[in-house]
């Protein structure tokens, strides 16, 4: 089997004596190759040619977004069997989708995993979901969570590390500008009249949406790999609102309640408003759109499990 290793050495949890462990574990069992990513898009690229190349797996090792823009990278040209089989070892801080999956958060553990795997031939298919030309593997958001993500990519750029505190300052900020601007979306489903003013959507396509250290937050607790995208949106941002909905994820109790709006198992979601909100995708912001359509794919990649 030949296999490609990608290496994002600023993910939270990857270091170089990390990285060389796994490279020699892959080694024993696989033709490997490895590669250290050095830009944005990097993963993605390396992936594409992995393609090209007739690699039989790629295995991402980094945060969500090494692995996001793996699978974007191996899915540039569509869904087939020609697209080599996705491993996964959890270098980030979050790790949702490997998570989702049932993977160790550990890397060694996950490394074993991997192999096992390997030996065994054990492998399952996973749907996927795309918007704005992406595909994104757990979720997917437009308005406070993405003003969020964007307002965290902006200041690493300027050398800020995040931190827990950093990210509840972030959201508190954003919170307050969503009270002042209002911004209302309409959402429309399948089969259903319009949905509209709301004022926070997101998409998922598994469970969790993600994870705050251990705790798993759970927006829509019946959406999964094997079936349509899930959608969680509010009516109303005040304090009552958003309290009430935080207190029943972080209790892990189904959220309910007259401003909410969520279905489960959806083919696909559109987006729109007025004026541009910002997108985020598996934690990725996308820029400001004010129209979006998310799609559900069904068995669009074979991992390793």
């Amino acid at each position: 089997m030949r296999a490609l290793l990608v290496v994002n050495p600023q993910a939270t949890s990857t270091t170089p004596a990390g990285r060389d462990v796994l490279a020699h574990a892959l080694a024993s069992a696989v033709k490997l190759e490895v590669v250290e990513t050095h830009y944005r898009g990097h993963a993605a690229d390396t992936a594409r040619h992995a393609v090209t190349d007739g690699v039989d797996l790629v295995v991402a090792h980094g945060g969500d977004g090494t692995v996001n823009e793996v699978v974007n990278g191996l899915l540039r040209d569509g869904a087939g069997e020609h697209v080599p089989m996705l491993g996964v070892v959890p270098g980030g801080s979050a790790n949702v989708f490997a998570r989702a999956l049932g993977l160790p958060r550990d890397p060694v553990e996950a490394t074993h995993h991997l192999l096992k795997a390997i030996e065994a031939g054990r492998s399952r298919q996973v749907g996927l979901g795309r918007a704005a030309g992406r595909w994104f593997t757990f979720n997917a958001g437009l308005g406070w969570d993405a003003d969020v993500v964007a307002e965290v990519e902006r200041r690493r750029s300027t050398g800020w590390r995040p931190s827990p505190t950093g990210y509840a300052r972030t959201a508190l900020s954003s919170y307050s500008r969503q009270l002042r601007e209002k911004t209302a979306m309409t959402v429309e489903l399948p089969g259903q009249e319009p949905i509209t003013g709301l004022r926070l959507v997101f998409v998922s396509n598994t469970d969790p949406w993600t994870y705050l250290g251990p705790r798993p937050i759970r927006l829509n607790p019946h959406c999964t790999f094997d079936g349509g995208l899930g959608l969680f949106g509010l009516r109303q941002l005040g304090l009552p609102t958003v309290l009430r909905h935080l207190g029943q994820v972080f209790r892990d109790v189904s959220p309910h309640g007259g401003n909410l709006v969520r279905r489960d198992d959806v083919e696909w979601v559109r987006v729109s408003c007025e004026q541009p909100v910002h997108l985020q995708i598996d934690g990725d912001h996308l820029g400001q759109w004010s129209e979006v359509e998310f799609l559900a794919v069904p068995n669009a990649l074979r991992v390793a499990v």
